[in-house]
């Protein structure tokens, strides 16, 4: 039995730890492009808090396709970035507004 495995991610954490996410969309904004990542559901405690990430898209400095992803410290942006990914995908998920 073969797992689907094409949207997940793997990425360091600050410590150095390996974390697991679902690639739910690419959005761009303002000649950036952000990432909208779920944090992939941990089997062991099965954990879904169901709370995305948002990281900027980075391109790195030399000459091969490795992109970087980096946090997102301005609210207004990670808030514009939400709400177009909202609007894209109003009709699959059900989202939680937790104003």
């Amino acid at each position: 039995m073969e797992e689907e495995l094409d949207n997940i991610i793997v990425l360091n954490d600050e410590d150095g730890n390996e974390v697991k996410f679902e690639f739910l969309d690419l959005v761009e904004m303002d000649d950036e492009e952000y990432v909208v990542l779920l944090p992939a559901i941990d089997e062991e405690n099965n954990e879904d808090e169901g709370e995305v990430v948002i990281l900027k898209v980075e391109d790195t400095d030399d000459d091969s396709e490795e992109e970087s992803y980096v946090g997102v410290e301005d609210e207004e942006t990670l808030n514009k970035v939400f709400e177009i990914f909202k609007e894209k995908f109003k009709d699959d998920f059900d989202f939680i507004d937790e104003n």
